[in-house]
């Protein structure tokens, strides 16, 4: 669909002239010579940008973008000024306008503009729509996120929760590895019945074999009472052990043989007890170097570790980003009874360009001081320090950069061999349907990569597939990130998500 603009300028050439040449890129133009004229335009339609003189016959300019952005609050206007009406197009600016151009206007610079007005018009709206898909489904079992990497997670939860299998969750601190955990436990047959979580760093060194098995009264001092521990509270449902390689060594073998034997014995009893739970282990240590310093044994590791799921940090799943500030925000108007909060651009625009190393939780706390310290309906500012907002992927090798000239985006350059694609079969349907391409591209690339070799780690295919398909499509737009998201069939925060993930970096506005 054309995208719309309005021109509203009292000369008839200029109309003329600006009509035409935005036809000629694509644009849909409707016309007024006056501001009056021009507001009830804008009453009637849906404009993606409007083009207005800052001095119209019947009112001025300023009157026109304030009046203009009350019937219309997400559509773009340019202020085109006369030479010395700088002060006035500053307070055009402030009165909402979008940017200003002074006259004579070089055609080529103002189409950058509108290009960029129009791109952050229809953000907005996305961001409209992904509100709606938040209010009716955007979690899985409360897991918030639609990136590759946490659907695939998604699809292991779904494989595995109905078994019994040890599960061992991998991840920075806060990357949500308690979040994943409980969408384990409540998919699985043991739902109805106790979620016992035990964090291994906070249990007392003295104490923690009573607090795991139990004891009976009398077997230490202090020991008033028989007490079941973690493990029997646990009993026919789950048992998280947080930060496993945070067990002291000298009790991880008693747990491996619990595990082996399915009983265990409380402190000061020889009465042998059922394990009966199912285990779910998480540390945000990697765990063959918790081997190799000597936090974890190797072969309870093995045992705990039937089921892998490694979260990624969050700056390389940016795309999930938008999508939990939404969360996040709704969550916190509702509980500080803020309601109708909105982000504005410049908020988005921090969010994703953040590196986030204490990644969901601490975009959670940057959401909810946002929240407490609004002082209107939309959050113009996250509270993030200066020093700390380090852009994603600073501090590793930067790519190769080229400018095309009509965006000023950055994209990767590089030669490599190509092979010609061969003559496809594209059927493509009446919803755009074009299986059998992909099928044939997919066939061909997987019949040119190498066998994997023992102790060699495969490349993820489906990572470098994403940052050539991103490219490609970023090239072919002439660097559009809205032409590129809708040539994908994304939503442009996800696709904004990829760019910063495989640094295919944008030269600032």
């Amino acid at each position: 669909m054309a995208n719309k603009a309005l021109v509203v300028d009292d000369d008839k050439v200029t109309l003329e002239l600006l009509s035409f040449q935005l036809q000629s890129e694509g644009f849909e133009t409707v016309t007024a010579e006056r501001g009056t004229k021009g507001l009830e335009l804008v009453r009637e339609n849906d404009f993606d940008i409007i083009l207005t003189d800052l001095n119209l016959p019947d009112i001025s300019g300023i009157e026109m973008v304030k009046r203009s952005k009350e019937i219309a609050p997400q559509t773009e206007i340019i202020m085109i000024t006369g030479f010395g009406s700088m002060e006035k197009a500053i307070e055009a600016t402030k009165a909402g306008a979008f940017y200003y151009i002074e006259k004579p206007v070089e055609f080529d610079e103002l189409l950058v503009l509108i290009t960029k007005a129009v791109e952050r018009k229809q953000q907005a709206r996305e961001i409209q729509e992904l509100r709606g898909k938040l209010s009716s489904k955007t979690s899985y079992e409360g897991i918030i996120g639609g990136s590759r990497s946490m659907q695939q997670i998604y699809e292991i939860i779904e494989n595995v929760a109905e078994s019994d299998a040890n599960i061992l969750i991998l991840g920075e601190s806060g990357t949500g590895k308690e979040v994943i955990a409980n969408a384990i436990h409540y998919k699985s047959r043991r739902s109805n019945k106790p979620f016992v979580k035990v964090n291994c760093s906070a249990l007392p060194k003295d104490l923690i074999e009573s607090q795991l098995f139990g004891h009976v009264k009398g077997s230490f001092t202090g020991a008033h009472a028989d007490k079941v521990g973690f493990i029997g509270q646990a009993a026919a449902g789950s048992l998280l052990l947080d930060e496993i390689a945070e067990m002291p060594v000298d009790v991880q073998p008693k747990l491996l043989r619990i595990l082996q034997e399915k009983a265990y014995y409380r402190v000061g009893s020889d009465k042998a007890q059922e394990a009966d739970f199912r285990l779910i282990c998480s540390t945000n240590r990697t765990p063959f170097e918790a081997i190799q310093e000597g936090f974890l044994r190797e072969d309870l590791y093995y045992r705990i570790n039937t089921i892998e799921i490694m979260i990624p940090p969050l700056r390389e799943r940016m795309e999930d980003v938008s999508m939990l500030a939404e969360h996040f925000l709704h969550i916190y108007a509702d509980k500080y009874k803020r309601k109708d909060l909105e982000f504005s651009q410049s908020a988005y625009d921090q969010m994703l360009n953040y590196n986030w190393r204490g990644n969901v939780r601490e975009l959670q706390h940057v959401i909810e001081r946002a929240v407490l310290l609004s002082k209107n309906r939309k959050i113009e500012k996250l509270d993030i320090a200066r020093s700390a907002a380090v852009a994603v992927g600073a501090g590793g090798q930067q790519p190769e950069t080229v400018t095309t000239p009509s965006m000023g985006t950055y994209l990767p350059s590089y030669e490599t061999e190509r092979t010609p694609l061969p003559d496809l079969d594209i059927s493509v349907g009446q919803n755009g349907d074009s299986k059998d391409l992909f099928q044939e591209i997919g066939k061909l690339i997987v019949d040119k990569l190498p066998e994997p070799e023992d102790g060699v780690d495969q490349k993820d295919i489906f990572n470098e597939l994403e940052n050539g398909v991103v490219t490609a499509a970023l090239r072919r737009t002439k660097g559009n990130k809205q032409a590129a998201a809708n040539l994908l069939g994304l939503y442009r925060p996800r696709l904004y998500g990829m760019i910063k993930r495989h640094k295919i970096e944008e030269k600032a506005d």
